[in-house]
């Protein structure tokens, strides 16, 4: 006898859940809401077993609860899958939004196999991505206390003109800065002091991603990347905890897909319109791989910090890397000649260099393998 699948589908919120699923024999669809406890979870799995026996299916849209909600139900025996919400099919005339009906419309096609999985990372996988963006956190609250002392200076007539601010020169002046009214020092020194704070933070945070990216799970990894132009330890181990793993794409087109640096269009009949690209996917790996891209304008030349960078590192990875590097600033000068802007240019080679990273991370595993006796 064919074992019944029951499906579930889950709109997802801080304190609660809006419940929609489907009785597999009757075809019946029941709605009740759930407090986002475990214990709550437990009572709603047992709930739909006890009217329709089997296989529990659940789905629910990637954002606030993560992973640990696809956990709580794998572990209470159901089928867990995070859907990405970018996929989720929509009336382009639907004006009515609700809880229930975004719970109906997620099971509707949830039972009809038409939603995306996302790939779900383990726990170990969402620690490590959690300390880079920790670090990328404490990088933009350092950036913006520094703007918050900046704005308050130029209020109050304090402008620094012999050179690049956050210098050693630019800290002495700093300190030799007299005010009149003691309430501006006490302004003054309070942001000083958050700027000390952010700094000591993110130079902690970066020897942990620096001791993260030396870890027997992406020495390897975070070498080989290094060895491509642009791409340092910070930039590598990024990519990793985003992406995780670079197996699951089948080709480097479907990398470019997902990082969402490929050519929107908009098509009908004879006419054809290509657009911008349609930043769809992961966001932090696109931007990352977007900086290191701009090294690329420049002519190749192996620097001393690159050559340092290779040490040690496989023949293969450094020619490849070469490959590319050459291949590379051809392109963008080439985008440059027919007349496009540099952010197009450089974008067509964000899209190429993920197509490397892509390539060597896929050889890894085969260059790194133990040849048979």
């Amino acid at each position: 006898m064919k074992t019944s699948i029951t499906h579930v589908a889950l709109d997802t919120h801080k304190k609660q859940h809006q419940v929609a699923w489907i009785h597999p024999e009757t075809a019946e669809i029941q709605e009740f809401t759930v407090a986002n406890t475990a214990q709550e979870l437990g009572r709603m799995v047992k709930r739909i077993r006890k009217q329709a026996p089997g296989e529990v299916h659940v789905c629910y849209e990637a954002g606030l609860c993560g992973f640990v909600l696809q956990r709580r139900l794998e572990a209470l025996g159901c089928v867990a899958q995070v859907i990405a919400p970018s996929l989720v099919w929509r009336k382009p005339g639907e004006r009515v939004k609700t809880d229930r009906r975004d719970a109906r419309k997620l099971l509707t096609q949830f039972a009809a196999g038409q939603l995306t999985e996302v790939y779900a990372p383990d726990p170990a996988q969402e620690a490590d991505r959690e300390l880079t963006r920790c670090r990328q956190s404490a990088q933009e609250d350092l950036k913006q206390a520094r703007q918050r002392l900046n704005s308050f200076l130029i209020r109050n007539g304090y402008i620094y003109q012999d050179g690049s601010h956050w210098t050693d020169k630019h800290g002495r002046w700093l300190k030799a800065l007299v005010f009149d009214q003691p309430k501006l020092r006490t302004v003054f020194e309070e942001y000083r002091s958050q700027i000390e704070h952010c700094t000591q933070r993110l130079e902690s945070l970066d020897k942990q991603v620096q001791s993260l990216a030396q870890s027997d799970r992406y020495r390897a990894a975070v070498g080989v990347l290094r060895c491509l132009r642009g791409i340092d330890t910070l930039t590598a181990i990024t990519l990793l905890t985003e992406i995780f793993d670079f197996g699951r794409f089948d080709s480097p087109r479907a990398l470019m897909a997902y990082l969402g640096v490929t050519p929107s269009e908009d098509s009908s009949g004879e006419s054809r319109r290509p657009g911008a690209i349609t930043k769809t996917g992961n966001r932090r790996a696109r931007r990352i791989l977007t900086e290191a891209a701009w090294h690329y304008r420049h002519p190749y030349a192996v620097s001393k910090a690159l050559k340092l960078r290779r040490q040690d590192q496989p023949a293969w990875a450094t020619d490849l890397a070469d490959q590319a590097a050459k291949r590379l600033y051809r392109r963008y000068h080439h985008l440059l000649e027919r007349g496009k802007a540099s952010p197009v240019a450089v974008m067509a080679v964000v899209r190429e260099l993920a197509g490397f990273v892509w390539a060597m991370l896929r050889q890894l595993p085969q260059q790194t393998q133990s040849p048979s006796p």
